[in-house]
């Protein structure tokens, strides 16, 4: 018996040093949404003022800025993807939901696909579904690491995209919902979309003087979409950063819920055996006390 409930105590202090190590994830990663959920709403202001400034080149010089500033449509390119997903795990189904949305999108896309992961995680599942990787990103720990990820991607896509080899560019990655802990999205970076254009054009500026360019247009408008793009990785960089630490959040409070029901069954279990055990011990002892009455009752010869 003591056996037993010995080795029922290491269980419950290992319990209890797990739920501890559980519960310090779920504080880590509730702090870590909210610095990526704000760094997203402090972003919005910029790529607004980005957006901005691309409606009044557009207004410009539609036609022609718009050719010059953008990558055109060739049959030889490639389909250049950014996937975002984690490093580490303890994610619930992160990686493989926005994989699969990855690989269904590119399927039905015609041409040849370049993969580049953001995430070990994720580089995994892609790499499980074939898709052809042409390199691995790691993910950033904290949102002024996400600056120097963007400029990566940034460098990789341009050089690709003015040698010709990739004519298109998506984005996929997990984006924080209300109905759900996050859903996975996509986003086409390039060619920019015309209906985007168009909305841009139409929309009034919200002063009564439109400006006027000066200089370059062209060397504004590609300026400008330098920003949009670095506006738009950062953002969904964020997101999917945010979704992470959802997940996360997720899993653990699961985790934590279930430690407890563990704990509480373990509790249960030690509680019978050791009333079980004073049970026998009390027993014992009334039996030997009855015994011994019996003894003394015996007539003496």
């Amino acid at each position: 018996m003591s056996d037993t409930s010995a080795s029922l105590r290491r269980k419950i202090t290992s319990a209890g040093d797990l739920q501890s190590v559980v519960r310090t994830m779920k504080a880590l990663a509730a702090s870590s949404i909210g610095q990526y959920e704000q760094s997203v709403r402090a972003l919005g202001d910029y790529y607004r003022t980005v957006e901005l400034g691309l409606s009044v080149c557009f207004r410009g010089d539609g036609s022609a800025a718009w050719m010059n500033g953008t990558p055109r449509r060739t049959d030889a390119g490639a389909i250049g993807a950014v996937v975002f997903g984690s490093d580490q795990g303890l994610v619930g189904q992160f990686n493989d939901v926005v994989a699969d949305a990855a690989v269904k999108a590119l399927a039905g896309r015609p041409g040849k696909a370049e993969v580049w992961a953001v995430g070990e995680r994720v580089h995994g599942c892609l790499a499980d579904a074939g898709l052809p990787l042409m390199g691995l990103f790691n993910v950033p720990n904290s949102v002024q690491a996400i600056t120097t990820l963007v400029g990566q991607i940034l460098v990789e896509s341009e050089t690709r995209l003015s040698q010709g080899e990739v004519n298109e560019f998506y984005l996929f990655y997990n984006r924080p919902t209300s109905e759900a802990v996050y859903a996975p999205t996509s986003q086409r970076l390039l060619p920019l979309d015309e209906n985007w254009r168009r909305r841009l054009i139409e929309h009034p500026w919200p002063t009564g003087n439109l400006p006027e360019l000066m200089g370059d247009d062209t060397s504004t408008l590609r300026a400008l979409i330098r920003e949009y793009l670095f506006v738009s990785l950062f953002r969904a960089c964020a997101e999917s950063l945010a979704s992470e630490n959802a997940s996360r959040l997720a899993a653990m409070q699961r985790a934590d819920k279930n430690i407890d029901e563990l704990l509480e069954d373990l509790n249960g279990t030690f509680y019978r055996l050791r009333q079980s055990v004073i049970d026998d011990e009390l027993f014992d002892v009334i039996a030997g006390f009855e015994a011994l009455i019996g003894v003394r009752k015996q007539p003496q010869l």
